[in-house]
């Protein structure tokens, strides 16, 4: 089986708070995504999301369940988005053979079964990352260019984060059942993301950062806004943020992440915003 799964539990912020950094990185950084010819993901009692990464090599890897989910087929009850992070390669879907370019996205709703990942026809380095959540209803596969996102521009150089924020797979763009996804850029000269800092009660988040230099890093602070802790991120690595948290970073270069959301709440801007000199 070329699946490699975790598991990671709820945190209550109380526990959160005499976390030391081991404990830190145990239970929110997800430091391995990317194996050759297999699927590595992490299944969070958060929201029930699955964060994962694909990386085909010699041949396509299928997309199968696995025990913590009881179903015969990964997509049963549940919906993914997936977004392609290098080469241009293709996904295949119940036998449909979907093109994908760098940062393109891919939604596949409740009940197909058979998702198949692809290497590169060039040989070029491919990989895949992916966010799953529970599933009630059954949407169309939709593929979603870049041309097709709603982007915004936000930030400033003078205060280091001027960003190009593309929302991919959001309700605005394609249906889905609580999935939201998109892919937001740092330009150069910019390091700090997601600053006045937020939470939103109603739906957890995780963060893929990516597309940083090699001997760089990203400081990603999370945590209840008067209780914050920071952990030291490398590139495509993956943060896993609890409702009750916010979820910020400032690099030592400039960088690109994905965030993905599950919950309740399908409304992007439902946000309890934190004046930054009120953050602990």
């Amino acid at each position: 089986m070329a699946l490699h799964h975790s598991t990671r539990h709820a945190i209550h912020p109380a526990d959160f708070k005499g976390y030391d950094t081991a404990q830190l990185r145990e239970h929110f950084l997800i430091e391995d995504l990317f194996q050759k010819d297999s699927i590595q993901l992490t299944y969070t009692l958060f929201d029930r999301l699955i964060i994962g990464g694909v990386q085909p090599v010699t041949g396509p890897v299928r997309l199968d369940s696995f025990p913590t989910l009881r179903s015969e087929n990964f997509l049963d009850r549940r919906e993914i988005g997936i977004i392609n992070i290098s080469a241009d390669s293709t996904i295949t879907v119940d036998g449909e053979e979907i093109a994908l370019k760098n940062k393109e996205a891919l939604y596949i709703g409740k009940g197909v079964r058979e998702v198949l990942f692809h290497p590169a026809a060039n040989g070029a380095d491919t990989r895949f990352y992916f966010n799953s959540a529970p599933a009630h209803h059954t949407y169309p596969t939709r593929k979603v260019q870049l041309s097709e996102a709603e982007t915004v521009e936000l930030g400033s150089l003078e205060t280091s984060n001027a960003r190009t924020i593309r929302k991919v797979l959001i309700n605005s763009v394609v249906e889905t059942c609580q999935l939201q996804m998109g892919i937001t850029e740092l330009k150069t000269g910019s390091v700090w993301n997601t600053m006045p800092a937020h939470t939103h009660d109603r739906r957890m988040e995780a963060y893929f950062y990516f597309e940083l230099p090699q001997d760089q890093s990203v400081c990603h602070f999370m945590g209840e806004p008067q209780e914050t802790r920071h952990l030291w991120v490398q590139n495509q690595q993956a943060i896993i943020s609890p409702p009750w948290s916010i979820h910020s970073g400032a690099g030592t270069s400039n960088y690109t992440f994905i965030w993905g959301m599950a919950g309740e709440n399908l409304d992007y801007n439902d946000m309890d915003k934190v004046a930054t000199p009120d953050l602990k």
